[in-house]
């Protein structure tokens, strides 16, 4: 078979793509844009806010940015996109634990606003982190994109382009949970929770930049299907052709059905 080299830079419809031979350069690509970015808006606002992605796609992008410095934290805001309905902050596969061991932990933010998956009260916990949402403006959004092409736990039978809501309850499509326990984080399907809180599709977009990290080859398929598919809810990424404001940074795996 010919190798095609990718081209590094394009856009598909307002989205701005770039791909990169290996994750480690894509990481490396989406962090220095995003360090340059915050240090702007520190330096022009004194702060910033941030919402960031949990899974192991985000693992590289968050080292690197991590890595570079050059952002004061103790000014920056940071928010997650989602959690699973009642489990604790100490859960192995709580996206609590994942921020605040690999972020919070080593950044020192001003301060990081975490959903209580095991809230009392779902509902009430929605309109909470709601409110410290929309507090103000959002300054980054950087997420990834599903197997099933979901934005955050915006999957294919609950994403809604034109959602009212900023945080909302959902039920986790089958292909959701499956790429959870691929991820490790869970050892069967019917151990992954059936619901979890999720930032809509509109507040995530809302951010002033978006910033989307999406390598590896069991993502290839959902990229295609957003890149080049009908912008539709069957698959929720296909929305971020509409985001003027965002980039793409995808690998050679990500992007070797384009």
């Amino acid at each position: 078979m010919e190798h095609r080299e990718l081209p590094k830079s394009f856009r598909v419809d307002a989205l701005e793509v770039r791909i990169y031979p290996r994750q480690e350069e894509m990481a490396a690509a989406g962090a220095a844009v995003a360090r340059e970015h915050l240090a702007m808006c520190v330096a022009r606002q004194g702060g910033a806010r941030v919402i960031l992605a949990t899974g192991n796609s985000q693992l590289q992008f968050l080292e690197r940015l991590i890595e570079l410095g050059g952002v004061n934290w103790s000014k920056v805001t940071l928010f997650h996109m989602d959690e699973y309905l009642g489990i604790d902050a100490n859960h192995p596969a709580s996206f609590r634990r994942y921020m605040r061991d690999r972020v919070e932990s080593r950044l020192k933010p001003y301060q990081f606003h975490y959903i209580e998956g095991d809230a009392l009260e779902p509902l009430k916990e929605c309109e909470r982190y709601a409110r410290l949402v929309r507090a103000l403006p959002i300054d980054l959004c950087c997420l990834g994109i599903g197997e099933n092409g979901h934005l955050a736990f915006n999957d294919p039978p609950v994403a809604d382009f034109d959602d009212p809501l900023t945080v909302k309850l959902v039920k986790l499509d089958e292909p959701c949970r499956r790429q959870q326990v691929g991820e490790g984080y869970f050892t069967e399907v019917a151990a992954v929770p059936q619901y979890a809180f999720t930032l809509t599709i509109p507040e995530l977009c809302s951010a002033k930049k978006m910033i989307g990290i999406v390598p590896e080859k069991r993502k290839a398929v959902a990229v295609k299907n957003a890149l080049h598919g009908p912008v539709s809810t069957a698959c929720p990424g296909s929305f971020l052709r509409k985001q003027g404001h965002g980039t793409l940074f995808l690998d050679a795996d990500s992007a070797s059905l384009l």
